[in-house]
């Protein structure tokens, strides 16, 4: 492909919000977040191994498919990328043809993985959650039906960073569980967030990792704010 039939291809797919660099193009280059993915991927990159060969991968929500490739590129065996939006698909298809990367697209949402009738040894759920009308079950049907062994997951969290130590019940007269701004929190968006009409629900860090752990997983490693590498509990 010329370079400007790869320009073409990619402005006839814009807007992406995974800023790519496929045959020395920029997909995003003026992305309001800036050189992103890559500078997210960069402060955690490290608790993935660099030699995947023997490895099956899973990407919900792949996006234009950052994160499936780098899986690709560190030689898993099997990758496969799922997204609802069938635009982000073909983005993560042209650049998957660029890279000559051999990976499985499929059209679905998080509910409909189920269907896939497997397990993954590393499900990549990044930037999901707070798009989602019922976050809670999504995690559940992942913990359920496709994790395998580790789970990489991030969501957009706002509000206090800090964790609140939680007792195992209370009384139905005492307050406490909900006073405080390091208590489990998911804030409801009625509206639009950043204009967007698919912000949903955000946590802060405590509403976060409990509904983690509530959904049977365990956080192994928590390498910079809202990204957390997790276990089966």
């Amino acid at each position: 492909m010329d370079n400007e039939n790869l320009k073409s291809r990619i402005e006839d797919l814009a807007p992406w919000f995974h800023n790519l660099r496929l045959g020395g193009v920029q997909t995003a280059p003026n992305h309001f977040l800036g050189d992103y993915p890559s500078f997210k991927w960069a402060g955690f990159r490290h608790i993935l191994p660099d030699d995947m060969q023997g490895m099956t991968v899973l990407d919900i929500g792949c996006n234009a498919g950052f994160y499936a490739l780098e899986m690709a590129r560190r030689g898993a065996d099997r990758v496969v990328a799922v997204d609802s939006d069938p635009r982000y698909l073909a983005q993560a298809r042209l650049a998957a043809e660029v890279e000559g990367a051999a990976i499985e697209f499929r059209q679905m949402s998080v509910y409909d993985v189920p269907t896939l009738g497997e397990r993954f040894d590393l499900v990549i759920f990044m930037g999901v959650l707070y798009h989602l009308r019922h976050p809670l079950l999504a995690l559940d049907i992942i913990r359920e039906h496709v994790v395998g062994d580790r789970l990489l997951f991030q969501s957009m969290q706002r509000g206090s960073d800090h964790v609140a130590a939680i007792a195992e019940d209370y009384d139905f007269n005492d307050s406490t569980p909900f006073e405080g701004p390091d208590v489990p929190l998911l804030y409801f968006i009625e509206r639009r967030y950043a204009g967007d009409p698919t912000n949903w629900f955000v946590p802060n860090r405590a509403g976060m990792e409990a509904m983690l752990r509530s959904a049977g997983f365990r956080v192994i490693e928590h390498p910079e704010r809202e990204v957390y590498l997790c276990g089966l509990a």
